[in-house]
């Protein structure tokens, strides 16, 4: 089975709308959303800190934290189920608790958690979508937030409090924070894969535009050059 199964017939169906609309089509397929900063954050720890973010589709996710400055490594996922299952066909049946999810590892004394939740609920993906996010539907794709610790939890919870309570979107917040029970690093052709792949159609209509919202709403978090799980390995 193709590892691009469960997208192939949207990437054929992108590619023909991209060459008959033009370049203008994949700008228009994602609207990032302006949101204050968290009310609460954590305060800066030494060391590096980790944290795990779902949103859909973890190759757009893993972009966009890719681009931020003081993130020290970007890995796509999976979260939420159990290690047996923790394969990328498997997890694509929706029935194994997983999401697809990225861990971030970053310095708190660059870049705040509280920085990462804005810029993951303002342009990497949209808080509003329970169990899909745009094209991609099923609980692997579902929004949420595994948290390493109480402090974590806390920022999250209050932040997701006070944006629902500006209404800063036309819908609730369905983001669900869990604690952290496992991650597992997804398959090796998965990383990385946003900036391997600039033109695959998928990427181009669904992530392209996630990253040109980062560099446009926080230009002082955007970084030009990724840094990439394989240069990291390497």
């Amino acid at each position: 089975m193709s590892i691009f199964s469960h997208r192939r017939s949207l990437a054929g169906l992108l590619a023909a709308t991209i060459v008959s609309l033009g370049a203008c089509a994949a700008s228009a397929a994602e609207d990032a959303v302006v949101i204050p900063p968290p009310a609460v954050d954590e305060a800066a720890r030494p060391g590096t800190e980790s944290a795990i973010f779902a949103g859909g589709c973890f190759w757009g996710v893993q972009g966009v934290f890719q681009h931020v400055k003081g993130v020290q490594s970007a890995v796509s996922g999976y979260a939420g189920g159990e290690a047996g299952t923790a394969q990328y066909e498997t997890v694509s049946t929706g029935s194994t608790g997983h999401a697809e999810a990225v861990e971030v590892k970053f310095d708190p004394k660059q870049v705040s958690y509280g920085k990462l939740l804005q810029i993951f609920f303002s342009v990497a993906h949209n808080p509003t979508e329970l169990n899909f996010q745009g094209p991609d539907q099923g609980t692997q794709y579902r929004s949420a937030l595994f948290v390493a610790d109480p402090e974590q939890r806390k920022v999250a919870e209050r932040y997701i409090t006070q944006l629902d309570k500006a209404h800063v979107f036309a819908q609730p917040i369905v983001t669900r924070v869990s604690d952290t029970t496992g991650f597992y690093s997804a398959e090796a052709y998965h990383q990385d894969f946003l900036t391997l792949n600039p033109t695959y159609p998928y990427i181009v209509y669904n992530d392209l535009p996630k990253i040109e919202n980062l560099k446009s709403l926080f230009p002082a978090d955007y970084r030009s050059q990724p840094v990439l799980v394989r240069k990291a390995k390497g």
